[in-house]
């Protein structure tokens, strides 16, 4: 397989909880050593999908294809994917090198490939010095560590990352998050990680992907899915506003949303209004129950809660009208632009 091609093609996958449909006809690709992330809200389909990539599922309809071989009901254990879980689920008894050294065992590689192996995860993902340490003695982001250093031990041709930093402190999660995206570039490994969360997803995708209904909406570098949503409910999920523009509806960015002077804008009444730490947040709320909010610098008076007020915004980004579950590609690169 050349370098051009992708190393992961999902074609029209189908899957259902009864007559309940989770995963309605997904086509995408992963090239090689892209990280893919999946972004939508809880019951979207994410975990469903990561089921039957690894084979713990198996899809009603469409076909798996890795490396150019079709995986649609090859068992899970042969077929090279690895999926890690929000749990680390180590093994509570082996330590964080004999956790690590799992795989590379199994696979009856020589001593010395073993013990370089662990050397190499354990300064990749900065476990140093943990190496005797049992996983109970560990914290939260430490023993998600262990997990994805013995999950690239055992050298995947593809993992699959669900929500892995859901449980994780917030304080921790910033750092773990730049570590897991080093330590996956550094292994050359490709990747697909699903998550709810936004602004971790914009970070850590080469390319993301908007499932919502099992359905995927949109797919593209970061900064370009951010720029153009697509369609109301995949603005609203990365944090816009929805308000009536001349044409039809926009997004509106938060920190483009103000009080109007002019009074010629759509009148919203205050729900809350204060600061977070340098920033001011508004929230407002329509007539119909909608719900608005702004941010901008830490200045200024604030509204009173109950007050109606005017608002406008400096842009807007048009909601152009796209028929449902039709993803508009792109397979260039991308990095973070604004979550």
């Amino acid at each position: 397989m050349s370098s051009s091609e992708p190393i992961l093609r999902v074609e029209g996958l189908s899957a259902a909880w009864g007559r309940e449909t989770v995963l309605d006809h997904l086509t995408f690709e992963v090239a090689p050593g892209e990280l893919f992330v999946l972004l939508g809200p809880n019951g979207s389909g994410k975990s469903t999908l990561l089921r039957c990539l690894a084979g713990l599922e198996f899809p009603t309809a469409g076909r798996i294809l890795l490396e150019g071989r079709d995986l649609t009901r090859v068992p899970a254990h042969r077929r090279g994917i690895v999926l890690m879980f929000q749990d680390a689920a180590l093994f509570p008894n082996r330590t964080v090198y004999e956790n690590i050294a799992y795989a590379p065992l199994l696979q009856r590689r020589p001593r010395a490939e073993v013990e370089e192996e662990v050397r190499r995860q354990v300064e990749l993902v900065g476990l140093a010095g943990l190496e005797d340490r049992a996983p109970d003695h560990l914290s939260g982001g430490e023993r998600q560590r262990v997990a994805l250093a013995r999950t690239l031990a055992a050298r995947p041709r593809m993992v699959l990352l669900d929500e892995p930093f859901a449980a994780i402190d917030p304080e921790a999660k910033a750092e773990l998050r730049a570590d897991f995206r080093r330590a996956l570039r550094s292994a050359g490994a490709s990747a697909i990680h699903v998550t709810h969360d936004r602004p971790e997803g914009l970070f850590l995708g080469d390319r993301v992907g908007l499932l919502f209904d099992g359905r995927l909406e949109r797919v593209g570098p970061p900064r370009e899915v951010f720029a153009d949503p697509g369609s109301d409910r995949a603005a609203r999920f990365l944090g816009y506003n929805i308000l009536p523009g001349r044409d039809g509806p926009v997004a509106v960015d938060p920190r483009d949303l103000h009080v109007s002077t002019e009074g010629d804008g759509p009148e919203l009444r205050v729900v809350a209004a204060g600061t977070t730490g340098g920033e001011r947040l508004v929230i407002y709320r329509s007539n119909d129950g909608d719900r608005f909010e702004s941010r901008g610098p830490e200045d200024g008076s604030l509204p009173s809660p109950g007050q109606r007020v005017r608002v406008a915004w400096t842009r807007s980004v048009p909601l152009a009208t796209r028929p449902p579950g039709t993803a508009k590609d792109a397979k260039s690169r991308g990095g973070l632009d604004r979550p």
